[in-house]
């Protein structure tokens, strides 16, 4: 807790509002706000079926699946980053490719952060839902399947409410951890205002220039982590 406090104590609480308002700070946080929502939309569109194809299917390779997709949770975020770029930027594997064919280009760019925020988040979407999965009864499905129903109609109309809730704990947390990702963006995007800037980074670029600044952009964070963790409190332990 002491770490907390001295954030607290040292927090410049009278020209807090002020600095809130800050264009800066609302730029980052605008950014923050939108970079965290794409990157939890993008986790969500990849991780259910994933989630799904390593809950309900058994094929070669599954277990190796599984720890490829929960790699970044133990890898180091400026590793992560590294990675992209050799795959993503303009001499990657893919990056030229899609530079010269499709004129795209991700390094560096909002689209980016985007990348490399889903990149480190979706981890936590995905062991989330498959842990809904199976926990989920497989009767009602099978149920469904004998009334008639195929497997996206099952999915859609009977699976998908049972795991509701380990979905949208998936997505916070996916949305959380994407919110506070540093190093995979930084390495990845770069540190541009209005661009790629995000809260981690105003707050790395903050320590050098404006402590206060710094402060105030870590309560934000700090908020929005409190807020979250309280929310999901019930989920966790089962009580209130």
């Amino acid at each position: 807790m002491l770490p907390l406090a001295g954030l607290l104590i040292r927090a410049p609480w009278s020209t807090l509002p002020q600095r809130l308002t800050e264009p800066g700070v609302l730029a980052a946080l605008r950014l923050s706000l939108l970079t965290a929502t794409l990157a939890t939309a993008l986790c969500l569109l990849a991780g259910v079926p994933l989630a799904w194809l390593l809950a309900r299917t058994t094929f070669p390779g599954r277990r190796l699946v599984r720890a490829l997709v929960t790699v970044p949770l133990v890898l180091p975020p400026v590793v992560g980053g590294v990675a992209l770029l050799l795959v993503f930027g303009r001499r990657g594997l893919l990056g030229g490719w899609l530079d010269a064919t499709l004129g795209v280009t991700l390094p560096f760019t909002t689209a980016g952060v985007v990348l490399a925020e889903a990149f480190v988040a979706m981890p936590f979407l995905v062991i989330s839902v498959e842990g809904a999965l199976r926990a989920a009864d497989a009767r009602y499905e099978e149920a469904a399947a004998t009334l008639g129903a195929g497997r996206w109609t099952a999915f859609r109309r009977v699976t998908l409410p049972l795991i509701a809730p380990g979905v949208a704990a998936g997505a916070v947390l996916c949305w959380a951890r994407a919110l506070g990702e540093f190093g995979a963006t930084i390495t990845f995007a770069g540190n541009f205002p209005g661009r790629t800037q995000t809260m981690p980074l105003a707050v790395y670029l903050a320590l050098e220039q404006d402590l206060d600044a710094a402060i105030v952009l870590s309560l934000v964070l700090l908020a929005v982590s409190v807020l979250i963790l309280a929310g999901l409190r019930d989920r966790w332990l089962g009580t209130s």
